[in-house]
């Protein structure tokens, strides 16, 4: 077995306690897609926040739905969130805990969006669908009460690639307009080839190499040719001209490495981003345990970026 760095002693003591995802199977992803969900209002209750529900049409006609989340007393930015789970599981309110936090604190508007998943909907499907609720909410913003140049996009695992696939798209078609990308724990490379992956091939974790290449193959299909950067963003060649980005991983995590040469290459093309890897993290730790000491440094260092990223 090859070595790997260790996991923080709190967070590994919560982990034993834990069902870690079994190998994923076409056979096995319709129970686990039935596990992984919550009800909304389960969710949102209690929440100083008014819900609506719309949809938006997909570039091959599909309505995409979305739910906006309003604060009470709004700042006018406005959050466009992602899920996780691979591309393969989840729903948009998976992970709603996260953004509920800025709505929260920083009077964010969060339109969360439910993109289809893969294998049924595959290649450039969940991305676009995606864009098509960025772009709903940009044509909204009036009526939605958010200034259209304070638009973040973020997302977590496999959601903070589809912000990454989102923001590239966003630019190379000339908008909407996105202040900021928040990339946490981002699933951005298909190709699954980094030591990170290296080191934890074979080892129990919440998301492992062989886990990440089933969801890749769903994605993608046995052969892969020509995968666009927009589905897997580590393959851009150019991240020029990218707005303000937050990227943050574990060390002891499958996406390590690919997350660090994301935020290395925006550096390397004049860009701003901000890194944090947080030494004995697990992939989404901070999702599954926020009240660690681990869990809660990284969720108030990512909030305290957001708030200063809104307020320049």
């Amino acid at each position: 077995m090859p070595l790997h760095p260790a996991l923080n002693p709190e967070l590994e003591s919560l982990l034993a306690d834990f069902p870690l995802i079994p190998e994923v199977t076409p056979a096995v992803l319709p129970a686990m897609r039935q596990a992984s969900a919550l009800p909304p209002g389960q969710l949102l209750a209690n929440q100083p926040l008014t819900r609506t529900d719309h949809t938006t049409p997909a570039p091959d006609g599909h309505l995409v739905p979305l739910t906006v989340l309003t604060p009470t007393v709004a700042s006018g930015a406005c959050v466009v969130w992602l899920h996780g789970g691979g591309m393969i599981l989840g729903d948009r309110f998976s992970q709603i805990d996260i953004p509920l936090e800025w709505l929260a604190e920083l009077g964010v508007v969060v339109v969360t969006v439910e993109y289809r998943l893969a294998p049924e909907f595959g290649g450039s499907t969940p991305v676009r669908d995606a864009y098509a609720g960025l772009c709903w909410v940009a044509e909204h913003a009036a009526e939605l009460g958010v200034d259209p140049e304070r638009i973040v996009v973020a997302g977590i695992s496999a959601g903070g690639g589809l912000a990454a696939g989102v923001t590239l798209l966003a630019r190379d078609l000339g908008g909407p307009a996105i202040a900021a990308q928040v990339l946490i724990c981002p699933m951005l490379d298909h190709r699954n080839d980094t030591v990170s992956s290296r080191q934890y091939a074979g080892v129990p974790s919440v998301w492992t190499p062989e886990t990440n290449r089933f969801a890749w193959g769903a994605v993608l299909g046995a052969a892969p040719d020509d995968v666009p950067a927009y589905v897997s963003p580590a393959l851009a060649d150019d991240l020029a001209g990218l707005p303000a980005t937050y990227v943050d991983a574990g060390s002891a995590e499958v996406f390590r490495d690919e997350d660090v040469a994301y935020a290395s290459r925006i550096w390397a093309a004049g860009g701003e981003a901000e890194l944090h890897v947080w030494a004995g993290g697990f992939h989404g730790f901070d999702a599954m345990f926020p009240a660690t000491a681990l869990g809660a440094a990284a969720r108030t260092t990512r909030t305290r970026w957001l708030a200063g990223v809104l307020a320049r």
